[in-house]
């Protein structure tokens, strides 16, 4: 594996350390507050978890063994990136459900929540740019998924941390109320149009 392949296995390794540690702590956020947005994003998290794993393996895979040939990395890596379009779809859909049924004014103490979805903005917002600037120099099509799932998961935590910053302002109030439903809805929006994206590019790879 050369110099650039390793720098970007090491990306995807580190982007799944720092991912594990997201949905445990929204977990136990849960126990103190139940804002629809909060618990929105932990679903959010523990899926797409899940979808990093799969885009290390996968990368692992088409990259460190030397018995596949390019039309079977090519095909595994659609794969991959099929399965974290559903990942997000999947994600997005479980938000959307979330927001319309939560009816509690009273969100409790969403303090841990936005303080996780703050630090997702920084860091988010390095692993797009280096996500972005890997796929420039390999091409590489899990690299490119991952820019865009890095770039949906900063502009999300920046509605996230919104969403929740207004719930601590204006706790129990009809207003913080339907800035979180509003919140929630959005950041479910914005996954299913990436997730959909990513499942259409790849059919369409494989269709031609």
């Amino acid at each position: 594996m050369d110099k650039d392949k390793k720098s970007s296995y090491r990306t995807l390794l580190l982007s799944v350390v720092l991912s594990s540690y997201g949905p445990i702590i929204l977990g136990y956020g849960l126990t103190l507050g139940h804002s629809s947005t909060q618990i929105s994003d932990f679903t959010r998290r523990t899926a797409e978890l899940l979808a990093l794993i799969v885009a290390l393996v996968v990368y692992m895979a088409t990259n460190k063994r030397d018995d596949m040939d390019e039309a079977q990395k090519k095909a595994l890596e659609r794969k991959g990136n099929f399965f974290c379009g559903i990942i997000m779809c999947i994600s997005g859909l479980s938000m959307l459900v979330i927001s319309f049924i939560a009816t509690d004014t009273e969100k409790g103490n969403v303090l841990l929540a936005m303080l996780i979805a703050f630090f997702g903005v920084v860091a988010n917002s390095i692993f797009w740019r280096r996500y972005t600037l890997l796929f420039r120099k390999q091409g590489n099509a899990i690299l490119g998924v991952q820019a865009r799932l890095y770039g949906a998961k900063s502009a999300v935590d920046v509605c996230v941390t919104l969403a929740l910053a207004a719930v601590l302002a204006f706790p129990g109030t009809k207003a913080s109320y339907w800035i979180d439903c509003i919140g929630s809805v959005l950041v479910s929006l914005y996954m299913l149009r990436c997730g959909i994206k990513t499942i259409t590019e790849n059919l369409w790879k494989k269709n031609n």
